[in-house]
């Protein structure tokens, strides 16, 4: 579990690198795929590349919903598209029972519930109804997310990180054309991109990949959802941008679900 702390502080450092990056969305996006999947082939031994359906399958649920994310950035507020990518749990919830035999319970829903109260109570000041467009593209990401999670679960006895590889290179695929023609990014900029690459993808699918052979795919994504509490953590200590009440509330309480629920699985693996 503790890999799975370390990828979500990986992962929350995304929205305040992106900020530094004076380039289109989906640019950004397939930059760091392809830095990210340079970093994963070089520090990964015994690579497999199958091409099964599953690990297809995985690889495109990874670009998606690295792709929709940016995608919902752009076309709602943060706050809204982080909230609905963070809906994975709940189609995990549905969907590990019949695809992995992993049943969820009522304790499972319970934390759900929880989590989704605290982080709907920490960005009750940024969210928006309106930006229909980008609330879909931040759903399906949350699908794609859950896709992509279970997928790699089914994959526990190989190696997930062939899928995740391929999807990086398919997310640069998919941001390429938007590179053509486009100022370089500032050497801040680039820095920047060169950090989302290695540390924010890589480093973060690394330990991710490897975590995921020991938790079921519903602890895979409930334990790193204070990623977005600290997201905006970072922006705070860079940017001096100050969460209010709500927030403060809000985060403590998506913390507390998440400590409940891996202490939980602790408790379960001694008994067990």
């Amino acid at each position: 579990m503790g890999q799975l702390v370390l990828a979500a502080l990986c992962w929350s450092l995304g929205g305040l690198l992106i900020k530094a990056i004076d380039w289109p969305p989906l640019a950004i996006a397939g930059g760091r795929g392809l830095i990210a999947a340079l970093f994963l082939v070089l520090t990964n031994r015994r690579l497999r590349f199958t091409f099964s359906r599953v690990q297809v399958f995985a690889a495109f649920a990874y670009a998606g919903c690295t792709v929709f994310f940016v995608l919902a950035t752009k076309f709602t507020t943060a706050a809204n598209a982080i909230l609905l990518q963070y809906t994975a749990p709940v189609w995990i919830a549905l969907l590990a029972a019949w695809f992995l035999g992993e049943p969820t319970t009522r304790r499972d829903w319970t934390i759900i519930a929880i989590v989704f109260l605290g982080m709907t109570l920490f960005f009750a000041d940024a969210l928006e109804f309106s930006g229909m467009l980008g609330n879909i593209f931040g759903i399906i990401s949350g699908i794609c997310f859950a896709a992509m999670t279970i997928s790699l679960r089914r994959q526990k006895a190989g190696s997930p990180v062939e899928s995740i590889i391929l999807g990086n290179l398919i997310a640069f695929v998919i941001g390429a054309p938007f590179m053509i023609g486009v100022p370089l990014p500032s050497p801040v900029g680039m820095g920047a991109l060169a950090a989302l690459g290695l540390i924010q993808l890589g480093c973060s699918y690394w330990l991710y990949a490897r975590a995921i052979r020991h938790v079921t795919a519903l602890e895979a994504v409930i334990i790193p959802v204070f990623e977005p509490i600290l997201n905006p953590v970072w922006v705070f200590l860079a940017r001096g941008e100050q969460p209010t009440k709500w927030a403060l509330l809000g985060g403590i309480i998506v913390i507390a679900a998440v400590i409940w629920r891996a202490l939980d699985s602790l408790r379960r693996i001694r008994v067990g």
